[in-house]
């Protein structure tokens, strides 16, 4: 029997968003396997650093998702930035020191991200510890001093340093070997930093400043968003349960929401101003759906903020796509929902001052209304009347036509990203699957 080389992948992720994302490449990496019996075998070690630790963050999404359980939860939990950053370090140390993966992979932009990648540019093997306890990648042509570090979603900006998510991504793009952007504006980002040199063709760990490499690979979260609506799709009890349809049997208009940025929760008068709003519109008789954060609730009572809806505990990911395909509008600071608002025409109302998303924006698809309680109004509102999804570009500028042709290849690729980049992975260790870029 052909002996299987194997590619031992360590994937780190803590939140949500991270979880959607991984769920696609780890398909990926399953599929690759399934299709190619004696070819390369890809391991894959999943790290959930437990950013993300209560129960309806956390579990249902592994549940929803069928993403492997992980091989290690490190449990860090709830903390300052610095805290649970540091915690997270010396706990991502050990495992790579376990385990000696041949790739780290990280995504997006939240603490893990930055631990992973501190750690993985940081670490240095022993050259005894890899002949003892891991059969290193033969295709390799230099030494392996340390892990390659693979940045998901990477070259992503909002120009606001402000955010720790900027910091984040900022950071973590500038350490990493190898950077998969999900859409043209983000290698141009990158290439406006210097950052990126896709005349590379082999990762050299040993020189002084390693060279790295940028792809466009397209955006993993398009690949899951068509994967999943359909599975979601045959599971419509989130639109009974919520009390959605009419006596009619005719769906109701609503508007889903979320809040969770800490521009907006730590920020007491912002967070006044868009509850206000949505309290407002909820007033009109339009319904307004919000699965709120743990941390956003405890801050809403702490600070007595009234609300005069209704509102949720978190739902799954398989709920959460239905009702943003349903919604006439979504109103959220997400950056994953304004892309899935994107993916399944519904106009969005972003309630922060700016978007790394601005194809979005661009499109007319997707409007900026910050904490301005009286443009969230004005947007939900309008969009409410009009229904909502009326194939109309619902922010449209005066240059724009009236109707604007929708196709989310022009941004985002064709939903099949997360195969691209395990193929440009084995590419780089002169493997290659079933399939070519």
């Amino acid at each position: 029997m052909k002996y299987r080389e194997t590619l031992k992948i360590m994937t780190i992720i803590g939140a949500r968003p991270q979880f959607i994302k991984a769920s696609a490449v780890s398909r990926a990496v399953k599929n690759h396997n399934f299709r190619n019996p004696e070819g390369v075998y890809i391991q894959e070690v999943i790290v959930h650093t437990g950013q993300h630790y209560d129960e309806n963050m956390s579990r249902i999404f592994f549940d929803d998702l069928a993403l492997p359980e992980p091989d290690y939860n490190l449990g860090v939990g709830s903390a300052s930035h610095g805290m649970q950053t540091g915690e997270m370090l010396g706990k991502i140390e050990k495992v790579v020191y376990t385990e000696y993966p041949d790739m780290v992979l990280v995504y997006g932009d939240t603490n893990s991200t930055i631990a992973g990648a501190l750690i993985a540019s940081k670490v240095k093997y022993d050259e005894s510890c890899l002949n003892k306890n891991r059969k290193q990648c033969s295709s390799f042509t230099n030494k392996a001093l340390r892990p390659i570090l693979v940045h998901i979603e990477a070259g992503l900006r909002s120009y606001n340093r402000r955010m720790p998510e900027e910091v984040n991504r900022v950071v973590s793009d500038e350490l990493s070997d190898i950077l998969f952007c999900p859409t043209d504006t983000a290698v141009k980002n990158l290439k406006k930093e210097g950052i990126g040199n896709n005349k590379v063709s082999r990762i050299d760990l040993s020189a002084n400043r390693p060279s790295c490499i940028v792809f466009n690979a397209g955006d993993v979260m398009y690949d899951t968003a068509l994967y999943y609506l359909k599975i979601a799709e045959k599971k419509p009890d989130i639109l009974n349960r919520m009390n959605l349809f009419d006596s009619k049997n005719n769906l109701r208009p609503f508007i889903l929401c979320t809040v969770h940025r800490a521009e907006n929760t730590d920020d007491t008068i912002r967070l006044r101003s868009i509850i206000k709003a949505l309290n407002y519109v909820s007033d009109q008789g339009i319904k307004v759906v919000l699965p709120l954060h743990p941390r956003t609730r405890k801050i809403i009572g702490q600070n007595n903020i009234a609300v005069s809806f209704e509102i949720f505990e978190p739902f799954g990911y398989l709920e959460m796509i239905l009702l943003e395909k349903h919604a006439v509008a979504i109103a959220t600071d997400s950056g994953g929902m304004q892309k899935e608002a994107y993916f399944f025409k519904t106009p969005c109302i972003t309630l922060r001052d700016e978007t790394e998303w601005i194809e979005t924006v661009k499109s007319g698809w997707n409007i900026l209304a910050g904490a301005d309680t009286k443009k969230i109004i004005k947007y939900c509102l309008s969009v409410a009347e009009g229904k909502g999804k009326n194939k109309e570009v619902p922010f449209r500028s005066s240059g724009k036509s009236k109707k604007t042709a929708f196709n989310s290849n022009n941004y985002y690729g064709s939903g099949n990203a997360s195969d691209k980049i395990i193929e440009y992975l084995l590419n780089l260790c002169n493997y290659s699957s079933t399939k070519t870029l």
